[in-house]
């Protein structure tokens, strides 16, 4: 004698329905993570809402005003760091080696945040390998009224990374290896979110 295979009834369909779709939109929520990127004792962490990053008016090292802020389709790194921070001669040769290795839709921006003394920032930087990074100094507090606004210092030095978007995603403290592989796939996964 033949089974006859079960088939569901109506209602169990209509029950069963909400929990399927759940658990397909936490799968999928899950796979929009980004990866884990860590430095020492910092992580990548994520920044909600997602702000849009303002327009900084800065000085460069040369003392010429500019005006710095997200390209559309590009991720931006904003790093802050002082003068008198020790992980940050570490931090920026990194992020100038990261410049330096030309990355695909990729601005990085170095802002010291401790002095508008163009003289001690150009000083400092002479000593370290950074000929490939942009840095400037916030000369007018640009950077400084924005920290209160979007970007924590809680840290130093600190990154924050700028989606494809324009929108500030996250920050990680220290001085994290952008170029190891961890970093190459958080970089990729931004990347990918833009296209």
């Amino acid at each position: 004698m033949r089974e006859k295979p079960r088939t569901l009834s109506r209602r169990s369909l209509l029950i069963a329905a909400p929990a399927y779709l759940t658990v397909l939109r936490a799968a999928r929520a899950q796979d929009s993570w980004p990866p884990v990127f860590e430095a020492g004792r910092s992580q990548f962490t994520l920044v909600r809402p997602h702000a849009p990053m303002p327009q900084l008016r800065l000085q460069d090292v040369s003392g010429r005003d500019t005006v710095v802020t997200a390209k559309p389709g590009r991720i931006t790194l904003v790093n802050f760091w002082a003068t008198w921070c020790a992980a940050c001669k570490l931090d920026l040769p990194m992020l100038a080696s990261l410049a330096g290795s030309r990355p695909d839709r990729l601005d990085i921006v170095a802002i010291c945040t401790d002095t508008k003394d163009l003289r001690k920032v150009r000083t400092f930087l002479g000593g370290l390998p950074v000929q490939h990074l942009a840095c400037y100094v916030d000369a007018y507090g640009a950077a400084a009224q924005a920290s209160t606004e979007m970007f924590s210092i809680v840290g130093m030095p600190i990154t924050y990374l700028v989606g494809t978007s324009g929108r500030v995603e996250g920050y990680i403290t220290g001085a994290p290896d952008w170029l190891s592989p961890d970093g190459a796939r958080l970089l990729q996964f931004y990347r990918e979110q833009g296209s």
